[in-house]
């Protein structure tokens, strides 16, 4: 028996191949498959393009697989009332020669079984997005944020590097406070400060952001954690830590005998981030 299993992200795809003792045959990989920031047409390209190449690496014909699990945020997102439940989802596997039944489930519950094999605990993660889930009995019994760019995902990559450039805009116009994350915002979008003048880098800039897809701002997160003994950055990433913890505490329950699974680039790799999230869970008798 052949298993397709595939992490549909906001910032990459990631296809597997296995048997069905879970050994891993062949993997692929692609763009963004989350149907909130890149629409059903994206979730097809990268879904199919994943699978296609994870089947071509394990040498099996895509016709030999016998069912998919897709774990995906904003699922619910690619549902449809007429034709299939998913047909975005349906057309990337049909597309790549999978024509197998599948289920889909939150990527936060696929991201706790990777942590934990326990059936109980909590989940948060801050990668481009964010959010949280409660597990009890290995299913989703509570949800929190994940609601996408425009409405939620506070203390994301997204939300951070949205304030970063949000805070250079104030710099550059008066607005706001003098930082140190100007002239490392300007270089990674190849502006001279040094000899344009700052109506000129802020006419740039402007018009640089207002041409990104807005999720592409989650970029500018790792400038928010490299500005020492900067008020502005410090403010942006305490707000992150706070922002975080309200969501995980809107979902926990202090009950669940069980760990707390973090996932997602700014838990992973800001060390500051992460230990305000755990010190809170604790606190609240996680």
């Amino acid at each position: 028996m052949l298993l397709v299993a595939v992490d549909a992200g906001g910032s990459s795809t990631r296809a597997l191949v296995v048997d069905s003792t879970g050994h891993c045959l062949g993997l692929g990989t692609a763009g963004s498959a989350n149907p909130v920031s890149t629409g059903p047409e994206g979730v097809e390209r990268a879904l199919g393009a994943a699978v296609r190449q994870a089947t071509a690496s394990a040498g099996v014909l895509p016709s030999a697989v016998t069912g998919a699990a897709v774990a995906m945020a904003g699922a619910r997102s690619v549902r449809s009332t007429a034709g299939p439940e998913h047909p975005s989802i349906t057309a990337g596997l049909t597309g790549a020669g999978v024509d197998a039944p599948f289920v889909v489930e939150s990527d936060l519950l696929a991201m706790f079984c990777a942590g934990s094999s326990d059936l109980d605990g909590h989940a948060l993660v801050a990668g481009t997005g964010s959010a949280a889930i409660r597990v009890r009995g290995g299913e989703v019994e509570g949800v929190s944020d994940g609601s996408g760019w425009l409405l939620g995902d506070e203390g994301s990559g997204f939300w951070i590097g949205h304030h970063v450039v949000r805070a250079v805009v104030a710099d550059l116009d008066g607005r706001g406070p003098a930082t140190g994350l100007t002239p490392l915002v300007l270089a990674q979008l190849d502006i001279d400060d040094a000899h344009e003048s700052r109506p000129s880098s802020l006419s740039r800039l402007t018009e640089t952001v207002y041409e990104m897809r807005p999720v592409r701002l989650a970029r500018f997160a790792p400038v928010a954690f490299t500005v020492v003994d900067d008020a502005v950055a410090a403010a942006i990433v305490e707000g992150a830590s706070e922002a975080l913890t309200r969501t995980l505490g809107s979902v926990m329950d202090s009950a669940i005998d069980g760990p707390l699974v973090l996932g997602g680039s700014v838990l992973l790799h800001q060390a500051q981030v992460a230990t305000a999230v755990e010190t809170a869970f604790r606190v609240q008798g996680g």
